[in-house]
């Protein structure tokens, strides 16, 4: 089992930055790999990023390469996101998510757990 919880979201003005964290329970948390989605209003969930077991392997969606930067640190049991250069169209709740470390991190149905979300607001 896997609780996580996020902090870190607020409001920003467009062009500023946020720097979202996950804290994770558990001594297992390297064994899994770690991801953040976001909800917009009225939209489906979708993949922001994602960091493999060990650090290695780092996945963006396109709308976010170059401006946001994913780290985890496994000796704190944390996972951070970075957020530079922020647009409105970012605004959505951001959500922490634990996947296996194996198949496809920007597929939803790959994570086993989930935060409750953090509420992040880019006002133009």
């Amino acid at each position: 089992q896997v609780q996580l919880v996020e902090s870190g979201g607020g409001l920003v003005q467009a062009g500023g930055s946020l720097r979202l964290s996950c804290a994770a329970s558990g001594r297992t948390f390297s064994s899994y790999g770690m991801g953040w989605f976001r909800q917009a209003p009225g939209k489906e969930r979708e993949f922001v990023a994602a960091v493999s077991r060990s650090a290695r392997n780092k996945y963006y969606a396109d709308s976010v390469k170059g401006r946001f930067t994913i780290s985890r640190d496994n000796a704190k049991n944390t996972v951070d996101l970075q957020m530079n250069s922020l647009k409105p169209e970012d605004t959505a709740v951001y959500y922490c998510g634990a996947y296996s470390g194996y198949g496809y991190p920007e597929r939803e149905n790959e994570y086993s757990y989930w935060g409750q979300g953090t509420q992040v607001t880019v006002s133009s």
